[in-house]
């Protein structure tokens, strides 16, 4: 009986890979480089345009409703890149992504549906996240909105043993 529940309980506890859905968004910001200016200058620039796509598109439920709000309002999220004296690129489309994890789950490379903001020579270390469904909003969002756990029972019911 130990021998099945100690199977039981490595099987539950495999990491599962699980792909965003077809209709994601992502949101990448790509650094010029590594140094702490320029790390700095990407977190803020993140920040920032997070802050406005939020604004955008907070309260909608549809990725189409998303991808049109973020292509109508380019000029506003352009405007925020401005304010910083760096070289920059603003591609809204489908862009390359690197396998990725974020929060312990695997997604896989390729080209994503995505806003990408490349700074100077793009060869730093990058943010991204999932504008929708609004992950990376939804953690930045200055609300409380409390913490939410997911249980397994049966988890759980071998735990005790």
């Amino acid at each position: 009986m130990l021998f099945i529940v100690s199977i039981g309980y490595i099987f539950l506890n495999k990491n599962e890979e699980i792909i965003i859905p077809n209709k994601a968004i992502r949101f990448r910001v790509i650094a010029n480089s590594n140094s702490l200016e320029d790390q700095r200058e990407k977190e803020i620039i993140k920040e920032k345009v997070e802050e406005e796509v939020y604004n955008l598109i907070n309260g909608t439920t549809s990725s189409e409703d998303v991808r049109s709000l973020i292509k109508n309002n380019m000029e506003s999220i352009e405007k925020i890149v401005n304010d910083y004296k760096v070289d920059y690129k603003i591609n809204y489309g489908y862009n390359y992504f690197p396998v990725k994890n974020y929060k312990g789950v695997l997604y896989p490379a390729g080209n994503y549906e995505s806003l990408v903001i490349t700074l100077g020579e793009g060869i730093g270390d990058n943010f991204w996240c999932v504008l929708f469904p609004p992950l990376c909003l939804m953690e930045n969002n200055k609300e409380d909105v409390g913490e939410v756990e997911y249980r397994s029972f049966v988890k759980d019911l071998l735990d005790k043993f």
